[in-house]
């Protein structure tokens, strides 16, 4: 088997990735001759690597882009590195309608840092989490399967606590006036108890910032009953006049403005 014909062989059976050891296996010839026809299958735009010994294949629709979309193969890409995941921030933002702008790049929490991948025009960086396993993630399809996105309880307490990289938090309030209409309060608590107890805080401050009052009664008894201490609205920022919120044991250390 030569290997055009053991990729077109893959996409007949709906697969778009497959490992190098795989391809070692199938085509059955030394390793030398298998890897030069998967680089010139590369330098003719059908197949892409966006990891060492991972390939994707890329349908004609995606040459342009050159690679196949990530939320196609992260999934694969993950199974195949061992690694739990799963897709976050702005780019979980966009599974529920609240992502305002396209983001420029697809976002993957992992236990540990991992360098970005750039795979043609596709960009996705990677964000470490200790816990990653205990986050609250719902399964969304797609045309290679499913692939694990973070709740939308999940996703806000996500925005707070990594607002650096969602655009800041001016844009993490704008996100979460359109996200509130998918939150449950409960399941505000539950994601909650997985997170640092300032990213409930400094949430539940938001969502009545950008009015989504009725949201909050859960989460700020959950407060309430957690924080120890006041923190700040925005980290290490150095505001003298800052006024205090009892019900979020929270310094208004900064001027948020969202486009709502």
């Amino acid at each position: 088997m030569k290997a055009k014909d053991y990729i077109d062989d893959l996409v007949k059976r709906g697969r778009y990735t497959f490992s190098s050891e795989e391809a070692l296996s199938a085509l059955g010839t030394q390793a030398n001759a298998v890897y030069l026809s998967l680089h010139r299958l590369k330098k003719q735009g059908e197949i892409a690597t966006p990891a060492r010994g991972f390939y994707t294949i890329i349908p004609l629709e995606y040459r342009s882009l050159g690679s196949l979309p990530p939320e196609q193969f992260i999934p694969a890409l993950m199974d195949h590195l061992g690694l739990a995941y799963y897709a976050g921030l702005l780019s979980a933002a966009q599974y529920y309608g609240a992502a305002h702008h396209r983001p420029q790049e697809f976002q993957v929490f992992v236990a540990r840092n991992r360098k970005p991948i750039k795979c043609g025009a596709v960009r996705i960086a990677f964000i470490a989490r200790k816990n990653v396993g205990e986050v609250s993630v719902q399964s969304f399809n797609t045309p290679a399967g499913t692939i694990r996105v973070s709740t939308p309880e999940a996703t806000a307490l996500d925005l707070v606590g990594y607002y650096q990289h969602a655009g800041g938090m001016d844009q993490v309030a704008t996100i979460l006036s359109e996200l509130g209409e998918k939150l449950d309060p409960d399941k505000l608590v539950a994601a909650a108890k997985s997170a640092p107890v300032p990213w409930a805080q400094r949430l539940g401050y938001l969502l009545e910032f950008v009015e989504h009052n009725t949201l909050t009664d859960p989460l700020q008894e959950y407060v309430q009953g957690r924080a120890r201490d006041y923190t700040e609205l925005l980290p290490a920022s150095e505001r003298k006049d800052a006024q205090r919120s009892a019900r979020w044991k929270l310094i208004i250390n900064a001027d948020v403005e969202a486009e709502l």
